[in-house]
């Protein structure tokens, strides 16, 4: 699909209002920014930042309407998220492609990520028939105790460009199952795919008279109305991805009004290759792990902890599939590696590999930004393959880009573990081994500390089925599958007495004469 394709089938224009309570777009005051895309640095359209009367709407708008939405029953609210889905379907090319041409990953990377947002509704709609408590036995006699979860009544979501849609539906679906409002921000990098988003649902929220407020969209950078929601009191529950820098900036406030924060925050990845590692299977998950989406994924492959048996083989390998990789624009599906997402990535690239040079590492290929005919945008890189220790200050960072440190390590699987384990994020972690007591180490309590653990499978590609998230300076935050609907919702605990006397309990006697 050509630019001109893509934003008319998503309702956009050439500029765009990026205020909305769901069936709803707001004009304003607030400041007209352009979104580039960093294929080839033009503009694709403007976008109008949302202004505190804007925003004041939006809130009000949830606030106003939250027991409405809350009231109908979830099996209801299920069906509605099933027909997002179903309009999801039928947009999933220009979203898709969208998502390539405003973020720079590639098309099929595009194409997958709406994939997601599908695959989240199918789950949320089976979700709604499940939203299940506990029941307990009571040490009363004629007493009946359970559990049940509410909703927590308005969420607030903040998204980074990597996953522009993707990570709002993980959020927004499944807690509009579990009764929620939601509040999205999604970053300012790429308001075009939020804006889309919201013009695609649009229609099934007017047909299914869906409250006012339900879903809701804003705009703008992190120091105006991020600020604003994370303080927001009103907003028991934001959910944030982003830099550990700005994790820590949102625990910190949310922390302090007493609310609730799910983080989703830096990851440092590693996979192990270990001495029984099936190599010709590891080579494709090493390298799209690298460099897909040009390094820009939380789960993005950093570290790979080489045994020393295999390490000149792997080196070889690595940098000979490095060597054939094509670089361009991501909507030309031969290609491999698209850009990054600007020029300020570009710059941190370029300062991470001087700086492990600084500290007596080696660049052994690639790391050069690119020029000429295809590159006018100053975004394209050549991905880079180094050799470190993963002592070096640089190793330990989270560069957002596409470097991978070749490590060695000798010694057992434990060492190895110790090794990948020895840094401040915990997102994501793989070892290829055809060794059983390896892979069960490495799984054990006493293997990988990260919330996400593989074996034979590379660290990117995360399914929607298992809970997402991570531990350590990666926030501790679970979203998507599993049970992480728990987080959207507030537990209450009830006991029943049907009897007709009032023992207490503990065996304790108050007796009013």
């Amino acid at each position: 699909m050509i630019k001109t394709e893509i934003l008319e089938s998503l309702g956009l224009r050439e500029k765009n209002y990026s205020t909305s309570t769901g069936t709803q777009w707001l004009d304003g005051s607030g400041e007209w920014i352009d979104s580039l895309s960093p294929i080839d640095g033009k503009i694709i359209a403007s976008v109008q930042f949302t202004d505190e009367a804007g925003y004041e709407k939006v809130i009000n708008s949830a606030m106003a309407n939250k027991g409405a939405w809350a009231s109908l029953p979830a099996p209801k609210r299920g069906d509605i998220v099933r027909q997002i889905g179903n309009k999801l379907r039928e947009k999933k090319e220009a979203l898709g492609s969208l998502v390539s041409l405003e973020m720079g990953k590639s098309l099929q990377e595009g194409l997958g990520e709406v994939q997601e947002m599908i695959d989240i509704c199918d789950f949320a709609v089976g979700l709604s028939r499940q939203l299940y408590g506990l029941t307990m036995h009571s040490e009363r006699p004629n007493h009946r105790m359970y559990e049940q979860w509410h909703p927590v009544g308005l969420v607030g979501i903040i998204s980074a460009f990597n996953f522009p849609v993707a990570v709002w539906s993980w959020n927004s679906m499944i807690a509009a199952v579990c009764g929620d409002m939601s509040i999205w921000k999604p970053s300012e990098k790429t308001p075009l795919t939020g804006i889309a988003c919201f013009n695609i649902m649009k229609q099934v929220l007017k047909d299914n008279n869906v409250p006012e407020g339900t879903f809701n969209l804003i705009l703008g950078d992190g120091r105006g109305i991020g600020e604003k929601l994370i303080n927001d009191s009103r907003i028991p529950l934001i959910s944030a991805t982003g830099s550990t820098r700005m994790g820590k900036r949102v625990g910190e406030v949310v922390g302090s009004r007493l609310g609730k924060s799910i983080l989703e925050l830096g990851g440092n990845n590693a996979i192990i290759l270990t001495p029984d590692a099936d190599l010709e299977m590891a080579l494709p998950a090493i390298v799209f792990g690298a460099v897909g989406t040009c390094g820009q994924r939380c789960t993005s492959t950093r570290r790979l902890l080489i045994h020393e048996s295999l390490f000149d083989k792997v080196k070889e390998t690595i940098v000979k599939a490095y060597k054939g990789l094509k670089i361009g624009s991501p909507l030309d599906q031969s290609n491999h590696v698209g850009p990054l997402i600007d020029k300020d990535s570009v710059t941190n690239m370029q300062n991470a590999l001087a700086s492990l040079q600084k500290e007596g590492g080696e660049i052994l290929y690639g790391g050069e930004v690119l020029d000429g005919p295809g590159f006018e945008s100053g975004c394209y890189v050549r991905p880079a393959v180094c050799v470190g220790t993963n002592d070096m200050n640089i190793i330990q960072e989270e560069t957002f880009a596409p470097i991978l440190y070749l490590i060695k390590w000798s010694g057992d699987v434990s060492d190895a573990i110790a090794l990948q384990n020895n840094v401040r994020q915990g997102l994501s972690s793989s070892i290829f081994t055809t060794n059983l007591r390896e892979a069960e180490l490495f799984l054990s309590q006493g293997g990988s500390d990260c919330g996400i653990a593989n074996v034979n499978i590379g660290t990117s590609g995360a399914e929607i089925g298992g809970a997402f998230g991570g531990e350590k300076e990666t926030g501790g935050g679970r979203e998507s599958g599993s049970d992480a609907w728990k987080a959207y919702m507030r537990r209450q605990t009830n006991t029943i007495n049907y009897g007709k006397d009032l023992p207490l309990a503990q065996g304790i006697v108050f007796d009013l004469g």
